[in-house]
């Protein structure tokens, strides 16, 4: 596959039925879903998971989505989501890009940028990222 970036977290996803809007195609919304979900299994695989969140007190919340729909998704294909964390201060804001290719042709059907910030749980306000994200996130950073 032609990923933008080297070396992305990827997930799998195949387009359901309930995926599918009057148009015919995969309804944006559900582009947005998948992105959640691509960052959130990336997340786990680098440690910080529901627990760990929750022990930390911290949870990264997205206060921003650039999103670029490229092309349309059909029921029953199979399709790659690629996430890359591009940007950080490792204080409080987190970048992360996205890219969804439809493997059987190559095709990327859509490209994503989300910003998120570093928020306490108990109050709901921002708050500087504990050592543990900036390490475990900080290894998925890609350089500069």
């Amino acid at each position: 596959m032609s990923w933008d970036r080297p070396d992305p977290f990827t997930i799998d996803l195949v387009v359901g039925g309930e995926d599918i809007d009057g148009l015919g195609h995969a309804n944006n919304a559900v582009y947005v879903t998948w992105l959640e979900r691509c960052a959130w299994r990336h997340s786990q695989s680098l440690g910080l998971d529901l627990v760990e969140y929750r022990r930390l007190d911290r949870a990264m919340a997205v206060v921003r989505h650039e999103i670029d729909y490229l092309s349309s998704a059909y029921e029953g294909q199979e399709l790659v989501m690629g996430t890359w964390i591009v940007e950080s201060d490792q204080r409080l804001k987190m970048d992360r890009c996205f890219q969804l290719v439809r493997p059987q042709d190559g095709t990327t059907l859509l490209r994503a940028r989300t910003t998120f910030v570093c928020i306490e749980l108990s109050s709901g306000r921002p708050k500087r990222m504990p050592a543990e994200f900036v390490e475990g996130y900080g290894r998925a950073l890609l350089p500069a």
